[in-house]
């Protein structure tokens, strides 16, 4: 056990110090295992799995080429807001703090009349040290501004590639690929199963994020068409950002209601239409995850919210962005794993919400049989022979 533990504790360090190299490469994977339901449906129509791959991976990018250039204008417009919007959340938001600073000298005063000598001593301001400009400029360390743009741009465009050349070696490899590598790691049996396993990841991941693709795509479309209905600026904007955080359970629409109020108290005067933009961006996100998205995808890979908060807490800690984005789907990963499982349902129930009823076992699954053991029998009576 104590071995398990540090085998565990060395990984997760190696995954954390290694992360610029680790976080391309499971993105990869991450998207492989998605994109591999629309590649083996261009194979079994003839095409072979190497251009399949490519077909694929070139209208992705397409599609999201042509979506970065509908959103360009309103988020450039957007961003050139941004110092007037700042400005109007703190007119606001000005009597609000004004009462707060009210309520906390009340509060100090209370404070001193209960108890006279705990009066806090005057605070002096604290002395500002003025660096001369030839010092700050040939103090070591700092680099310019146009050098850490080019780290950071260099970075990106690396790990977007690596991103992209494993990605394309993992669609064109396939399930031959996966086999031959099962089974030079393991036995005949357990790369068998291995590969089952992995197979019905594919599946069911695919399945998933293809049906919640759609649906994002409904909701955002709806949610623009509620936004310009209700005079909110850039609609389409808004409609996209709803779709892409709407990959994110709970957190996702949480935050995007919270954008939603936030813009809303900026751009109107009245509370009752800022009230009536949030109303109508939960109706559509209540209608979404209670109506729509159980008859599409159903309820096997319902995840339960604290189990769902607390790992982007932690990937986002750990990983950062790429973390945060990857968290959901390790989560639904483990729970296909933990289905196909002779041991595995604790873990299913676990990670499953709550609301849902427990199903009971089926005999028919591969469990560890127990034999019944017999009573002791009672010896039989002698006959007395005469």
């Amino acid at each position: 056990m104590s071995l398990r533990v540090l085998a565990a504790v060395a990984i997760l360090g190696l995954l954390y110090l290694g992360h610029a190299a680790f976080i391309p490469v499971a993105l990869a994977g991450l998207l492989a295992l998605i994109l591999a339901g629309p590649v083996e449906a261009l194979h079994r129509i003839g095409l072979p799995r190497s251009v399949a791959a490519f077909v694929v991976v070139l209208l992705l990018a397409a599609l999201a080429g042509a979506s970065i250039n509908l959103l360009w204008t309103p988020a450039q417009n957007w961003w050139a807001a941004a110092p007037q919007t700042l400005r109007a959340i703190e007119r606001k938001a000005r009597p609000i703090s004004q009462f707060m600073s009210r309520v906390e000298v009340l509060t100090n005063r209370a404070d001193q009349l209960a108890d006279p000598g705990n009066a806090p001593p005057a605070a002096h301001a604290p002395e500002q040290m003025v660096v001369p400009a030839n010092e700050a400029a040939a103090q070591p360390g700092r680099s310019p501004i146009a050098i850490i743009i080019f780290d950071q741009t260099r970075t990106v465009v690396m790990s977007s590639l690596t991103v992209l050349m494993v990605m394309l070696f993992l669609l064109s490899g396939g399930p031959p690929m996966l086999a031959r590598m099962s089974s030079a790691l393991a036995s005949d049996l357990k790369s068998n199963h291995t590969l089952r396993v992995i197979t019905a990841v594919r599946t069911e991941l695919s399945r998933y994020y293809g049906g919640l693709a759609m649906i994002n795509i409904g909701l955002g479309a709806a949610t623009a068409g509620a936004m310009a209905l209700l005079n909110m600026p850039n609609p389409l904007l808004w409609g996209a950002v709803a779709g892409v955080l709407n990959f994110i359970p709970y957190v996702g629409s949480a935050t995007m209601l919270l954008l939603l109020l936030i813009v809303a108290f900026v751009t109107f005067s009245g509370l009752g239409h800022v009230a009536l933009v949030g109303a109508s961006y939960l109706a559509l996100a209540t209608i979404e995850g209670q109506i729509v998205q159980p008859l599409i995808i159903g309820r096997r890979l319902d995840l339960n919210p604290m189990i769902v908060f607390l790992a982007l807490w932690f990937a986002g800690w750990f990983w950062g962005v790429a973390g945060i984005v990857m968290a959901v789907p390790a989560l639904v990963s483990l729970k296909v794993v933990a289905a196909h499982s002779r041991r595995g349902r604790p873990l299913t129930e676990f990670l499953g919400p709550n609301g849902l009823p427990l199903v009971p076992i089926d005999m028919a699954d591969p469990v560890d049989p127990v034999e019944p053991v017999e009573p002791p029998r009672k010896p039989a009576p002698r006959r007395e022979t005469a």
